[in-house]
């Protein structure tokens, strides 16, 4: 047991070391793609709530 997990790390060790890592640039590029993304979806259900507790309130 103790040699398949020791082999798994192993493993794990060499594919870590085969991942293509973002640059600071891309990785603040893609953070703020989706926090803008997030506060635009947030935004837009808010708008369709408010609208449809209006629409259940008239009826």
């Amino acid at each position: 047991m103790a040699g398949k997990l020791g082999n798994f790390f192993q493993s794990v060790a060499q594919e870590m070391r085969r991942v293509s890592w973002p640059t600071r640039k891309e990785l603040t590029r893609y953070t703020l793609v989706v926090l803008a993304t997030v506060a635009i979806m947030t935004v837009f259900f808010a708008v369709v709530d408010l609208g449809i507790s209006e629409l259940v309130r008239l009826l």
